[in-house]
């Protein structure tokens, strides 16, 4: 018996050491810390980012090899992943150059179109003196010259928030590339067995991540899909019932299911811009598109919860508690993050057999 134990580790060379104890836990802290991190200095666009260009290059990859039918003349595996993440690095900047080719011309006529904005809130609101009491007028501009000044007043009082506003999202952008340049790169890195301890709990962790992650995704494209759907059924059957119609219906179906993939971010932008196309062909219309994308979000954080949950094993009402508590804590980012941290915490927890 001695004598066959002690050929174990010839038998099986290849199979790394587990890691001590202390090695382990201090694996957790590091993971902690970056998480925590993340959320702290607003790097989460980065993180989510390099998951998806991670996942992306690994099946663009993996398409790309199945595509070739013969295997005598087919690229070696290194090439085609390299293939697989320029295309998934330069892909942004094309899409990019090609927005930027076609909104040339609003660029250059954004004065005067400032212009016709300030025409028209003005016109707007000197219609409502007609339409008010005699008390609530009083309370308004006299002429289109004075609602004009107040406007461009206000405008400029708030360019600095405006200003750090921009500068925020134009972060966001920059951080999710960098993420999404991360993640290509680390996809078609060579695929080794870690030795060392620490760095082999550290693979366990980050694995554990990248499994919840996938996990959400494919939760979240159930959920886009079923948004779609409601969206759809709006504005083709419920709208035309009562003789409203919007104009670019089908590209609204499609942002519908593209933002959707976005939790709780994607499903706000959607909102808005339904109800501004809505607002643009009558109030009715309006009311009717808020009314209705008001039960979607509320109904958001139950769908979330419900086909997250059944995806990676949770009950609705734990992740609605961890949703309103992330919200509560880190804002709008908490509410997104809080389905992914969760998913690894329990996965986490569940590898270490404490659940």
């Amino acid at each position: 018996m001695g004598q066959n134990s002690s050929q174990l580790p010839s038998i099986c060379p290849s199979l790394p050491p587990t890691p001590p104890r202390g090695v382990v836990i201090a694996s957790y802290l590091l993971m902690a810390g970056a998480l925590l991190l993340v959320m702290w200095r607003g790097l989460l666009p980065g993180l989510l980012c390099a998951c998806v260009g991670f996942l992306l290059t690994r099946a663009l990859a993996g398409g790309i090899t199945r595509l070739q039918r013969r295997p005598q003349g087919a690229m070696p595996e290194r090439w085609v992943q390299n293939l697989a993440a320029g295309i998934i690095m330069l892909a942004p900047l094309l899409l990019l150059t090609g927005a930027l080719t076609h909104t040339r011309s609003y660029i250059v006529d954004a004065p005067q179109q400032y212009r016709e904005l300030l025409d028209y809130l003005a016109r707007t609101v000197l219609e409502l003196r007609d339409k008010l009491p005699h008390d609530l007028t009083a309370q308004l501009p006299q002429g289109a010259a004075e609602i004009q000044h107040i406007i461009a007043n206000y405008l400029a009082n708030k360019a600095g928030t405006l200003a750090m506003a921009g500068k925020a999202w134009l972060a966001g952008v920059l951080h999710a590339y960098v993420g999404l340049l991360i993640g290509a790169l680390a996809a078609v890195r060579p695929r080794t067995v870690p030795h060392h301890p620490l760095t082999q709990a550290l693979h366990r962790r980050v694995t554990l991540l990248g499994e919840s992650f996938r996990q959400i995704v494919a939760a979240q494209f159930w959920i886009a899909l079923f948004n779609t759907l409601l969206t759809a059924l709006f504005l083709l059957i419920i709208l035309p019932v009562w003789d409203l119609s919007l104009p670019y219906t089908p590209a609204l179906i499609t942002l519908t299911f593209v933002a959707g993939m976005i939790p709780i971010v994607g499903n706000l932008l959607c909102n808005v811009v339904l109800t501004v196309v809505g607002l643009s062909v009558s109030p009715i219309a309006a009311a009717a598109c808020l009314a209705f994308l008001i039960l979607i979000h509320k109904a958001e954080y139950v769908i979330n919860a419900k086909v997250i949950g059944q995806r990676t094993h949770m009950a609705v009402w734990e992740l609605l508690s961890v949703m309103f508590v992330a919200e509560s804590v880190f804002g709008p980012a908490g509410l997104v993050a809080a389905p992914l941290f969760y998913a690894y915490l329990k996965k986490e927890l569940h590898d270490a057999r404490m659940i």
